[in-house]
């Protein structure tokens, strides 16, 4: 078992000290919330000390991994980034996300070039993965310090990344779970508890991110019998209702009767897009 303290996390330390400490950074888009974007630096300054990658999956065009990027940067720190996302971009999303935000406009809906070129200022510290995140690699040996998720948005998908990079995740290890509570999302904070002997609770950050700390060398067995794969809402809402304190500790209880809510609402449904919302 790790000895590691993950205490410092339930105190929310990177809300201290105000926006202005994101730099260069806060000119790269994102769908992030204010606060999340003061942890992402926070774990890059603070929490990260390089023994493994910080690995930000869902990136869109890098801004989580900006964030955590420039916080090294501001610490003096050297530590390695790795992005993944399909960087593909549709038209709606390029005038509500980019071009709203100052990106010029471009042709096509490949957004490599763009993420490319917003994240200029951290060189080479980033590496750019493009492509379906059923296709993702990494190689298990290749430890990973902190683990940022914002694209859980099937139980498929959330299995398929568990399966690819959660064996790389060590003791002490950190993972950021940005749909761990939003209700088109029920199975995250399901998954995550039922790998509870590996992930423990950590913290929680406005308004739908969980932060986990790993506690134990995760095994393939364990792996396996936590897939989402076949899950009935039945089995959800038992495991639902069984974080009750988890989400009574960061005072989310409300978010536990709309992720129940959820399932209730939209029986068998296993895709984000497919949630039906609540009438009103």
């Amino acid at each position: 078992m790790t000895s590691t303290d993950f205490a410092i996390f339930e105190e929310g330390p990177w809300l201290a000290g105000g926006p202005g400490r994101l730099g260069a950074a806060a000119g790269v888009p994102t769908m992030l919330a204010h606060e999340e974007q003061l942890l992402c630096h926070w774990l890059g300054a603070e929490w990260a000390s390089g023994w493994g990658a910080l690995v930000d999956i869902g990136s869109f065009v890098g801004g989580p991994v900006a964030r955590m990027a420039e916080g090294a940067r501001g610490a003096g720190k050297t530590l390695r980034f790795h992005a993944f996302d399909r960087f593909a971009i549709s038209d709606a999303h390029k005038a509500q996300f980019l071009y709203s935000k100052g990106v010029p406009p471009f042709e096509g809906e490949d957004s490599r070039g763009v993420a490319t070129d917003l994240l200029a200022p951290w060189g080479d510290a980033i590496m750019l993965h493009a492509g379906e995140l059923k296709d993702a690699t990494w190689d298990r040996e290749a430890a990973i310090e902190v683990l940022f998720i914002d694209a859980t948005k099937s139980t498929e998908t959330t299995d398929e990344i568990a399966r690819v990079f959660y064996p790389a995740l060590r003791p002490g290890s950190v993972v950021v779970q940005r749909g761990a509570l939003h209700w088109r999302e029920p199975w995250v904070a399901v998954h995550m508890a039922r790998l509870g002997a590996v992930f423990e609770p950590v913290g929680h950050a406005t308004d739908d991110a969980l932060i986990f700390g790993c506690v134990e060398v995760l095994e393939a067995e364990t792996l396996d019998a936590a897939r989402l794969d076949g899950i009935t809402d039945d089995d959800m809402i038992r495991t639902l209702l069984d974080m009750r304190e988890v989400f009574a500790r960061f005072g989310t209880e409300d978010r536990l009767v709309e992720l129940i809510d959820a399932v209730e609402r939209s029986p068998g449904k296993r895709a984000a897009w497919q949630m039906v919302a609540r009438p009103g």
